[in-house]
């Protein structure tokens, strides 16, 4: 059985698109895995105090078969082949950011992974990307469509007071 599955790609250190191109590729050479859709690339500023220049984001859709906890390490080793240290440090500038965001309908509370990505909707690098491809999926926890979270971002960002259909 494959389960739909969402991973955010992003980089801010050297050749950021040919890293991301590459990462994208790379998961769809995982094993019982299948790409299915990649969001267009946007440029952001780091945030959460990560150093470094612009990141380039985006969101790929992949369907597999293989467990969280499984999906999850390959994407470490993908990491680490495009120069990402193992035990990188937080607020470091990235050679490569993969993330599960969005494991089918599932909830993962585990040390790592965390499923749905704690901070996917409040992160706009995420949204943004996820909505392209994506606009009415919805997260498990929240029970709002990525286009209703992205909404309700831009309302938060711009002061307005906004509801949000779940």
């Amino acid at each position: 059985m494959t389960i739909r599955a969402f991973i955010g790609i992003g980089s801010n250190l050297g050749d950021r698109s040919a890293r991301c191109a590459e990462a994208a590729v790379a998961l769809g050479r995982l094993p019982r895995t299948a790409l299915v859709r990649l969001s267009p690339w946007i440029e952001t500023q780091p945030q959460e105090g990560v150093e470094g220049g612009p990141f380039l984001n985006g969101v790929a859709e992949i369907a597999t078969a293989l467990s969280p906890r499984v999906l999850l390490r390959h994407l470490q080793a993908i990491e680490v082949a495009s120069d990402r240290p193992a035990n990188h440090r937080p607020g470091t500038a990235r050679s490569l950011d993969l993330d599960i965001l969005l494991y089918g309908d599932g909830l993962v509370r585990e040390a790592d992974p965390v499923i749905p990505h704690p901070r996917m909707a409040e992160r706009r690098f995420v949204l943004e990307p996820l909505t392209a491809i994506a606009p009415d999926l919805r997260h498990p926890v929240l029970h709002c469509t990525a286009a209703d979270l992205l909404r309700r971002l831009d309302a938060a960002e711009h002061g307005t007071p906004t509801r949000v259909a779940s």
